[in-house]
């Protein structure tokens, strides 16, 4: 048996909540909609990362200028978490991946703390904790997002900042949970004993082999079988 870890690291879209590719739907629509045609398959690969960063990056590989321009970049952002917000907000099928909750809660009663972290800013991250309500149930410990700290996935920064404001000291207590790439990028980025890739989500399971983890698991409360 395994030694339990102090602090689990959540991502929220495709691994906690669940997620039908609406937020790639949203972003590649945002995108369109600026006149750049990109297709589903591109914007997912992006997915878990920082959008700002993902925005930049898809205008650079369809060789767009506005890649090189920050005031392009913040508009078309603004215009992402926009209809980010109005999706969380209104659509009836915003809602937790299911047993998510529960795992939540077996965690703690384990003593292990609780983090959400996030491609998201804290607008969009705050709508979807008021749709879930973990916070208000208690079952959630600290939410770390993308524009808190200096750089998102795949460097560890949001992890990093999970730990210093819980006291945890030592990365080899923490573990991370994500559905993509760069949530098992910023798994070992950071140091993590345990890297859990989730392939419900985003990436399927032959993707995810393909990044750095320790764990592949289809559900959530399969974590709770590795203490």
């Amino acid at each position: 048996m395994n030694m339990l870890p102090q602090l689990a690291v959540f991502d929220i879209a495709g691994t906690t909540l669940h997620d039908e590719s609406n937020v790639g739907l949203v972003l590649r629509k945002t995108l369109v909609d600026a006149g750049v045609e990109v297709s589903l398959e591109e914007v997912n690969e992006v997915m878990g990362y920082a959008k700002p960063f993902a925005i930049t990056h898809l205008l650079s590989i369809k060789k767009d200028p506005r890649a090189e321009e920050p005031a392009s970049i913040d508009t078309l952002h603004t215009r992402f978490v926009q209809d980010m917000i109005t999706h969380y907000k209104t659509n009836e099928n915003v809602r937790e991946k299911s047993g998510t909750s529960d795992v939540f809660r077996a965690l703690k009663q384990k003593g292990i703390k609780i983090a959400l972290d996030t491609g998201f800013d804290r607008a969009i991250t705050e709508v979807i904790l008021q749709r879930v309500g973990w916070t208000e149930q208690g079952l959630v410990d600290i939410v770390v997002t993308s524009d808190e700290v200096p750089h998102g996935r795949p460097y560890p920064y949001m992890i990093y900042r999970a730990m210093e404001q819980l006291g945890i000291r030592s990365i080899q207590d923490v573990m991370k949970i994500g559905d993509t790439i760069s949530d098992l990028e910023e798994g070992t980025n950071a140091g993590c004993k345990y890297v859990i890739g989730v392939t419900t989500g985003a990436y399927s399971r032959p993707e995810l082999e393909k990044g750095p983890h320790t764990h592949l698991v289809a559900h959530l409360n399969e974590v709770l079988t590795l203490f």
